[in-house]
């Protein structure tokens, strides 16, 4: 499948941007799960003006989907029309230490190495980014957190660019965040955050890093292409009793398996399609809610057109699809 090439349709300004502009590129080769469609036009800022730029003269009727490291993310196997916004380490990464145990870092940045950046300069209280995997930009839209801390407890401001053009500093309440999700301006750009930790030693911080290194690496399939945690934690519950529970642990839908190791993992395994992946993903809340009565939220982000005939129903009955188990 692909789609209409954008790019002749955005002379003469297109030629002021700096950052690289590529028509129907495979979104599977930067996902996590190594699947997914073609975006109709990917773009990849030079830097924080070129990206304002862009968004300054693109068409206000021309969607705009921006994904991160493409960790916790599902991108469907007829791809994403509209551009696709992509930042990179060169133009928003980096981390700067400030005062009063403050830092602040790009959002393309690996959460695992703000977490480091941290404490090794003796700011303690963004450990627990060493246990999530992805880049700021998506820990800053999906509130991540783990371990008893999340985003919105350390984020002081952040710096964005809206979806016309406009560069602005947002305040933590301003993003209104709640368990797993953020209220933002529709289509702002995170480029830059700040977080306030507290004082703390270096080799302390790094002792409980690597703590934390083991417990995920001896308790989740960090080795595996996967999108990491799936469903969100119900109020008082745990997803992953509730699918282990539910006879879900080690369920297959084609090239796809909910994990052994953790069972609120979802795994490709065999050259899984997303088909495979969100099919057995709505399989498990199936099975959860006949025997709980509960319905799981997806906390992966799926997103794009489903491929022709291959549309994907909520709550299906796994006993129906070849494969599953």
């Amino acid at each position: 499948m692909s789609f209409p090439d954008l790019i002749p349709t955005f002379e003469p300004w297109i030629s002021e941007v700096r950052g690289r502009l590529i028509a129907n590129q495979m979104l599977s080769e930067i996902t996590w799960f190594r699947v997914g469609g073609p975006a109709q036009l990917l773009f990849t800022p030079a830097d924080e003006n070129d990206l304002a730029l862009f968004l300054r003269h693109l068409p206000q009727d021309i969607r705009v989907t921006v994904i991160g490291l493409g960790s916790n993310l599902l991108i469907r196997d007829g791809g994403l029309d509209g551009v696709v916004i992509r930042l990179n380490a060169k133009g928003f990464g980096g981390t700067e230490v400030l005062d009063g145990q403050r830092i602040r870092v790009g959002t393309a940045m690996p959460d695992v190495k703000v977490a480091t950046a941290a404490a090794e300069a003796g700011i303690d209280g963004l450990s627990f980014y060493r246990g999530i995997p992805g880049g700021i930009g998506g820990a800053l839209y999906m509130n991540a957190g783990c371990y008893g801390t999340e985003t919105r407890d350390r984020m002081v401001e952040l710096r964005a660019v809206t979806r016309q053009g406009e560069i602005v500093t947002l305040t933590n309440a301003d993003m209104a965040y709640r368990y797993r999700k953020s209220n933002g301006p529709r289509g702002a750009v995170f480029v830059s955050a700040v977080y306030q930790g507290f004082a703390g030693d270096s080799a302390d911080i790094l002792a409980r890093m690597r703590e934390i290194t083991e417990k995920r690496e001896s308790s989740q399939p960090t080795k595996s292409r996967t999108g990491g945690s799936t469903f969100k934690n119900p109020e008082g519950k745990s997803s992953w009793k509730l699918i282990d529970a539910a006879g879900c642990r080690g369920l297959k839908v084609g090239g796809a398996q909910m994990s052994e190791l953790h069972a609120n993992f979802l795994l490709n395994i065999d050259n899984a399609t997303a088909h495979d992946i969100e099919t057995l993903g709505e399989t498990v809340r199936n099975r959860v809610r006949a025997t709980h009565g509960i319905d799981l939220q997806w906390e992966i982000r799926r997103m794009g057109h489903f491929a022709p005939g291959a549309e994907v129903q909520e709550f299906l009955d796994g006993d129906v699809f070849t494969g599953a188990v």
